[in-house]
Order: C-alpha cells, then structure tokens, then sequence
C-alpha cells in the first residue's frame, strides 16, 4: 500500500505501469512523481526511510527529493517522452549519516507534441553496494602493492610475450623499469638450453590454477649477466584470455649459503684447531682431525670419552660459558706433553662445541691479521694512550700523504681537521680525542683534513677503544676512508639535480626553491617579480633543422638572457623552449619594462649554428608581487605562465602582465573544460540542424548537423568558444563523436518513419582528422545506427586538410572506402592548390562565407569573379558547390547566375532543434 502527498492533500498513484517496471530494476526502494513544470511532488511511504528524512516532516521530504532529482528534473526538459533516467546520488541524511541512493525514472507526456509533464521514479538505497566496491577496491589495491614491493620476481606472459612485469623482476634481469621489457618474449630472458624444458613445463598446466612445481632456471639478464633463480609457473587469466603468471625467487644467497656451509664443513676438517664437540655432560661427541693432531688421541680414541681426560686437563664446557666463552688453560697431549690453549666454548642444542688453539696458531692468525690490515685500502692508524700514533698501515700514510714511519710518534693534530660545513674541530672534539677520553666509539664521522702539502681530503672516520675494558685513557684505533671522489660525485649530483642539464640554469626546482626564499626574506616593501619567457615558433626550428641546432639555439638564449639580468637575478629553464627570470629588489614598473626591452634586444639579435643565420623572438608573461602578497613561488610561476600564454595568443613577440581578470579568464576556461568532460553523460550537448538547399528547385537536399551547449549555470555557449577548448583539451574526440553519434542515429530514426529523405552534413575537426580512431568512429556510427553511408557527408575546412595533406588524403580515402561523402569547407581561406585538391577524393566544395558577404559590398564585382572561378574550378573536378552564409534573396539570385549548386544560411533557415527543422 502507497501513501502519495502533494501540498498536504492526498491523491491516488496513477503510474503503476511505470513503477512496476522501474520496480524490477531495483530492492528496497521507496516510489515518487514530480509534475512539471509545477513541481507537484508525490510519493509512497517508503521514500522518506530511504531518503533517510523524518516521514512526518513532508516539506522536508519534497525538499530533499527535488534537491537529489534535480539533474533529472533539467535534463527532462531536453528528452523524449518515455526517456528512461538512471542516476546515483551521495546525500547526508539529517541525523549525519552518509547514504547513496539510486534514482531510476521515466519521463511521461505528450507522445504527440513531444512535451514531458511529468517524472515517475523509484529511489533505492544502495549504499551497502558502494561499500562493497569501495572495500573491493581497497582489496585490489593492497594487492597491487604487494605485487609491486615483494621482492619476489613476478611476470605473467601471454602468447609467449611479456604483459605484465613487477619492479623486483626489472631488477632480476638489469632493467631500469618493469616497461623496458614488456611486450618481449619471455624466453629472451632463459637460458636457450632451458627453453624447451620451460615449453614442456608451461604446456602441461591444463586449468586456471595449476602450478608447476618449482625449478631451478639460470635466468639471463639484460646486462650480459645471468643469475639463479627458482621458478614457479601457475596457469592465470589476463584482460580475459590465457596467461601464465610466473613467481621467481632469487636463490643466489641460499646457494652461496649452502656453498658456505659445504666450506664450513671443509673448515672444520682442515683447519688447524681443534674443534670439539660435546654433550651437555662433558662427553666428546665429535674430533676434527686437528684435534687429533694438537692433543695426539685418533677420533676413535677420543668420541665417547669425557672431554677433560682427552685434553689431558679438568675441563667443564659449562664453566667456560659462565665465564664470558673464552678461556686460557694449560692442556697435555697423548704423550703428556703441555700445551697452552685458548678454549672458546659455545653451547649447543645438545651439548657444546670448543675450539681449542695453541699458542702456535694463535701467532699465525697475528700474523695473517697484520697481513691483512696492510693490504687495506683502508687507513688504519692506532694511537696509544699518550695519544700519539704508535702504528699506521701503508693505506694511511698514502691517505694522508705522508710515509709511515714519519708518522709514528707524531699527534694527530698534524692533520688539521675540518667539519662538513668548513668549520674548523677543535683538537680537543677530533674524534680519536673524544673516544680517548671517553671509550665511546664513533662511526662513520665525515671530516675534511688537509694534509701536508696543502691538499685537502674527505674522510669517513671511525674511532673505537682498543681495549674497551681498559681505562681511560684509551688507546685508539681510527680507521678511515678516502671519500674524496665520492664528495665531488655527490656535489656534482646535486648541481644535476638542481640545474638543466643542456644550458646550465636553474631548473624548474631551484627557481621555486629560490623564489619561495626570496618571498619569506622581503621586508624592504620592494617588489618581486617573475618573467615567463618563451621562444616564439623555437618548434619551427626544431622541425626543420633538427634538435641538434634547436639545443644549440637554446643554450645560446639562455646565455644570453644570463647576459641580460643583474648578477642576483636567477635565470632558470623550466624545460622546453621556456625560460623564467626571477629579479628582486624591483621598485617600478618603468624597471620591469627596461628589463623587458633588454631580454628581447639581446634575444632578437641575429645567431649563427653551424652557418645558419638564424633569428628568434620571444613572448613574455610579467607578475609582480608586494611584500602583502600571499601568493606562494607556485603561484607566481603559474600566474606569469598564463601572463606569457595571453602575450602569445596576442601575437607574438610580446609581453603582457598578469592582473585578477586574465585569471578569471583563465579559471573559467578551466571550469568549462572540466564541465565539458561531463556534458555528454549530463545530457547537455544537442545537436541543432541548418537546412541546405538545392537552388535549383528550392527544395532542401541536406542538413547540417552543429553541435550546441545548453550549460546548466552559464546557459548556452557559443560554439566558437568551447569547441576551441574541446580540441585544446583532447576532448573533440569525445564530444564529436557523441555529435556524430547523435545526429546519425536522429537522421536515421526519421528515414526510417518516412519523415524526410535528407542527407546529414557533419563537420570534422583538424585534431579529428589526426586521429586514426576516426575512421573507426564513422564505421561503428553507421553500423550502430543504420544510416546508408552515402547518406552522410563528412566536412573537413581547408585549413585542416592543408596542415598535412598526404595524412590527410590517407584519412579521407579510408572514409570514403566506408561509403560515405567528402566535403571541403570554408573553401578560399586555407591557401590549397588545384593539384592539391586533384589528389584528394572530394563531392562537395563549400565556399567561405566571407565571398558570399562580398556580394553586398561595394567590392561585389570581385567577390563575384572569385566565386565565379570557384564555381568553374570544381565543376572541372565534377564537385557540388555549396554557398555558405546566404542571407537574402539578392545573394540567392547571384549565386544561382554564377552556377552554383546549392546554399545555407540564415535566408533558408537559422540552426534549429530537429523537430523544428524537419516539422517545415
């Protein structure tokens, strides 16, 4: 049972037909009508529970209603009758919680007159949906993240070629990024003997799921390397076909681990000490053979025994542990002879393992150990405890350069030291001092020394007592490395990372770094301000003498404009042909405008690259900002970028300055960008239709389709400013094809009732024509809505054409494969040639509009002769002419004497809806 209001009174629901059938579209679901354009408003008793509003409230519930409907309530103004709707709308419920619910309506009136009166709907809450996707997609996103951050290598390959690869397996095979290799083949990266092994196993996974088990490959690697990973093949799908998802893990540490284990092994048997093992109650359970060699009992002998009578001495491996694991102790070997020998104890899972070593390898291992400190490229120096150097190894002397034996004996304050902002360190804070003092190590201390020639060195010290159990004060060991080249790699790579790398300048980052710091440092009232430079028609060089000379040309103008400034102005290349100058300290215009003048006299003289006399201007956007402006270093460079873009537009070789208006400009054309995005799914763009006539019989042979923009807050925009902004803004592709779409299904639907036999015109943008899309967007246009294509005429203006005529004479031939009619438009003003036009394969030629305005003039003699001549030239190519602009009966007359075959205009009718065009 449904309750309806309308303005406290109750009424019967007289659309159940339509709420039924919206009813099987949606679940818990509350139904409403709205009358128009009166706005009666009725519905059932469930609504105000989805609406989430008190149901007793009826004002409050017709006022949330229409607010979420309203798109609905717009776009029904502009729909046939019976047009179906189907919207989602976020709302906050009045007690605060956040709700979605779906709007499913249709549109009734008059079939007859076309006129909706009225909206029929259900409204449903689906917010439980939305949050099932919003939580699926949260699932998929931490997916995604630990696919890309596992340190597994993972790929998937389909039809033998890499589709996907993660950043851990770009590493495995010596890739800067997963997209180097995509689209390879992924036996590039096996190892050929490996291939048909790979085959076999790949092809023996039969479903969505199945695994193989894992191999060993040696995978090859970009580099000319290769690496040894474990392999796991697993049968997946991909953007709906078969695939194979492949997991590599990296066992080169696990080999190289069980190679070290293999070895430690061979070190137990062949070392020279004793290594024992023994359980928890002192019995040897394993000799290693110098065991038998050191202590003179045979494994036999010994495995079984208590560990104290085969070391010929009390020893308990417990007492040692308790003891810190290292001992000293008097040993006897099987013929009683004495042995000294350090003991390390260690306990085990079961039990013990010791090391003995007699005093014989312990003076071994000294000696292998100085060996090594002097094959160091490490310096390594050792003060004693009056400070002084008491031994240095070879690297130290060669480090600090000066021979060894001059620096024993010496303080190291021989070396000044310096920190890492220049500063000179006390000899009393050197690190060797400190740790002298102190016993605390320190590690990896970055410090400049300058050594007894003069030359200066970067160090990486480290300090640490040589006996840490001793007291102070201490002897040290300092060690430290030359990092010299490393500094002026790390400097050279900062300059890089701040500077353009082709002319030297400030980057994009270190002009803002240096303007934001500028702008917090002002305090003088003075003014900052920021010039956007950019070379005017730099492309044109670029194109037609190669990159080569457009680099040298660009070096040259950012010399020059380094030139041109003060020695405190940052000029910087923001990339491209653009160029900024930051100047502070500026106290008028008149300065700003000198300095203007002097960046354009220095940038318009004259360059010679490579025997080329070559001459380049610039166009230049000015913003001043005083020490009240809150407009951060961002701002400022994007507010002198739009300056620069209005200088150009103006025509070159200009400077403008930035003000309040320009930006508003700038941000409206923004809004309508972003609002065009969406005009097509918010219904606002329609199609109006201009008649064309035959001027022979009077009779209309064809119509024009132009696209129209019904904005909601701006109204109607011309198409003069937002088709522009659709072609800047890669959207003419989008909105020309709903157009397209549109008007053929429209031309179409009234062939098919019988209403007209009328060809359609539509016009083809340049960026269109550049796109290999289109010829793919007219065939499905035609397949989709079953308009003949001869039907359909395709107009492309004469500028277009002419911007790449080979391109275009491509493009236009695959349309007219497709069946349907060329036309040139505005003929007369794109500067085409008759043989140019021969190649192309045209129907129809349209003269510009300007020549036809020409016949009132007082100059009508000449507008006669030119389009006398048009006439004549595409009759010679057996071409329609077609007159744009006719506006009286007058030019009517003219035409029809000079031949031409057919006009449009406003004398035969202005654009108009199709009701209106095809009711006359």
């Amino acid at each position: 049972m449904m309750e309806a209001y309308t303005h406290d009174e109750v009424s019967t629901w007289q659309q159940q037909v339509d709420v039924v059938e919206l009813a099987l579209a949606a679940t818990t679901a509350g139904a409403w009508s709205v009358d128009l354009p009166d706005f009666e408003t009725t519905w059932s008793t469930e609504l105000p529970e989805v609406l989430g509003v008190d149901a007793a409230e009826t004002a409050a519930v017709r006022e949330r209603l229409l607010e979420l409907i309203e798109p609905l309530t717009v776009a029904a103004q502009n729909c046939p009758v019976w047009h179906n709707f189907d919207l989602e709308q976020r709302h906050m419920t009045p007690g605060g919680e956040t709700r979605w619910t779906r709007f499913l309506a249709r549109a009734q009136g008059n079939a007859v007159t076309g006129k909706v009166h009225r909206l029929v709907g259900i409204a449903a809450d689906v917010t439980e949906r939305h949050g099932n996707a919003q939580a699926l997609a949260d699932l998929a996103d931490r997916y995604r993240l630990l696919v890309e951050f596992s340190p597994d290598g993972i790929c998937v390959h389909q039809d033998g070629d890499l589709v996907y690869v993660n950043p851990a397996a770009a590493r495995f095979v010596a890739a800067d990024e997963p997209s180097a290799v995509l689209g390879r083949p992924i036996i590039d990266f096996v190892n050929p003997r490996s291939v048909p092994e790979l085959l076999q196993r790949v092809s023996s996974l039969r479903g969505p799921g199945e695994a193989t088990e894992p191999t060993e490959v040696r995978l090859s690697r970009l580099d000319g390397g290769s690496m040894l990973i474990e392999s796991v093949s697993v049968r997946t799908t991909w953007k709906g076909r078969p695939a194979y998802q492949v997991i590599m893990r990296d066992i080169t540490a696990q080999k190289a681990a069980e190679s070290a284990l293999r070895y430690q092994a061979a070190l137990v048997s062949h070392v020279s000490d004793a290594i024992i093992g023994t359980s928890s109650d002192g019995m040897v359970t394993s000799w290693n053979p110098a065991a038998e060699r050191v202590y003179g009992h045979s494994e036999d002998v010994a495995l079984g025994r208590s560990v104290g009578e085969v070391v010929g001495a009390t020893l308990d491996p417990q007492a040692v542990v308790a003891q810190g694991g290292v001992i000293e102790a008097e040993h006897r070997k099987a013929d009683g002879s004495a042995l000294t020998v350090r003991v390390s104890a260690s306990p085990m899972d079961t039990g013990y393992v010791l090391v003995c070593a007699d005093e014989t390898a312990r003076r071994a291992a000294e000696r292998r150990y100085r060996t090594v400190v002097a094959a160091l490229d490490e310096g390594v120096v050792v003060l004693d405890a009056n400070g002084l150097v008491g031994s240095a190894n070879p690297a130290a002397g060669r480090i600090l350069g000066l021979p060894v034996e001059a620096m024993i004996g010496c303080s190291p304050t021989l070396f000044p030291l310096h920190d890492e902002s220049g500063a000179r360190i006390p000899p009393s804070e050197y690190p060797s001092s400190l740790v002298r003092t102190t016993g605390m190590a320190t590690q990896n201390r970055v410090v400049r020394a300058r050594r007894p020639d003069g030359c200066w060195v970067w160090l990486s010290m480290s300090c640490r007592p040589l006996d840490s159990g001793a007291t102070p004060p201490h002897q040290v060991v300092t060690s430290f490395t030359d990092i010299t080249e490393r500094k002026a790699i790390g400097e050279r790579l900062e300059h890089d990372a701040t500077h353009d790398p082709l002319t030297g300048l400030a980057n994009r980052t270190l002009v803002l770094q240096r303007l934001s710091e500028a702008l917090h440092r002002r305090r003088d009232g003075s003014l900052a301000c920021v010039l956007f430079i950019d070379l005017d028609k730099f492309k044109v060089i670029n194109d037609s003498l190669g990159h080569g000379i457009g680099d040298k040309v660009l070096r040259i103008a950012g010399q020059r404009l380094k030139n041109s400034v003060r020695r405190n102005d940052l000029v910087g290349r923001l990339g491209g042909d653009e160029f900024a100058v930051v100047t502070l300290g500026v106290e008028h215009g008149k300065q700003i405008r000198a300095l203007i003048h002097h960046i354009r006299d220095a940038l318009t003289e004259p360059i010679t690259v490579d025997g080329r006399r070559l001459r380049v201007d610039a166009s230049i956007g000015v913003v001043t900002a005083g020490e009240d402006d809150e407009r951060s270093a961002e701002d400022l460079l994007r507010d002198a970028d739009v300056a620069m873009y209005q200088a150009k537009t103006r025509g070159r070789g200009r400077h403008e300055f930035f003000d309040v208006e320009l930006r508003e400009r700038v941000q409206r054309q923004l809004r309508l960008e972003q609002d065009l995005r969406d005009s097509v799914r918010a219904g606002q763009l329609w199609v109006a239709y201009q008649p064309v006539v035959d001027l022979r019989t009077y009779q209309r042979v064809a119509v024009e389709g132009l696209l129209r923009w019904q904005h909601p807050v701006h109204g109607l925009i011309s198409p003069g400013e937002f088709i522009p902004l659709a072609e800047e803004s890669d959207l003419i592709n989008l909105v020309g094809g709903h157009m397209l779409r549109t008007a053929t299904r429209e031309l179409a639907r009234r062939r098919l009732r019988g209403d007209v036999r009328t060809r359609l015109t539509v016009n083809l943008s340049a960026r269109q024509l550049e796109d290999d899309s289109v010829v793919d967007a007219v065939h499905d246009a035609l397949r989709s809505t079953g308009l003949p294509p001869a039907e359909l005429c395709l107009e492309i203006t004469e500028s277009a054409l002419m911007r790449d005529p080979e391109a275009a004479a491509d493009v236009l031939t695959a349309l007219r494969g497709l069946g349907v009619r060329l036309a040139i438009d505005d003929f007369g003003t794109g500067y085409s040639s008759l043989a140019q036009l021969w190649k192309l394969p045209l129907d129809t030629l349209k003269i510009d509009r300007s020549f036809v305005m020409g016949l009132d003039g007082s100059d009508h003699a000449d507008a006669e002769a030119i389009i006398k001549g048009i006439v004549t030239m595409a009759h010679s190519m057996g071409l329609t002419v077609i007159a744009e602009g006719t506006e009286n009966e007058r030019q009517v007359a003219i035409l029809r004497g000079l031949g031409c075959d057919q006009a449009q205009g406003y004398h035969f009718g202005r654009p108009a809806p199709a009701d209106e065009v095809f009711r006359s």
